[in-house]
């Protein structure tokens, strides 16, 4: 069976359609192909600096000694706590 296809368009001024057409051309790819492709790896890179979260060194050090060596709890921790379990 085959896999279901949807339909993209785009209007584009004559600058942009001739420098779309020039970079396809160079990679030996039609204009949809280069188009479909590039905004692919756009997408995908979009997701995926979504999904991470970047620390320096110090604050991937902070965060980690945090995880190992938690503070005490305080009355505003344990009030929030609180709020929540009554919330869900």
């Amino acid at each position: 069976m085959a896999a279901k296809t949807e339909r993209i368009s785009a209007r584009v001024n004559e600058n942009v359609y001739e420098t779309l057409t020039r970079a396809a051309g160079i990679v030996g790819a039609t204009v949809n192909q280069f188009l479909v492709q590039s905004a692919l790896e756009k997408a995908q890179t979009v997701i995926e600096e979504e999904n991470v979260i970047r620390l320096s060194g110090e604050s991937a050090k902070r965060f980690f000694d945090a995880i190992e060596n938690p503070p005490e709890l305080n009355q505003k921790l344990i009030a929030a706590m609180k709020a929540h379990k009554e919330l869900t």
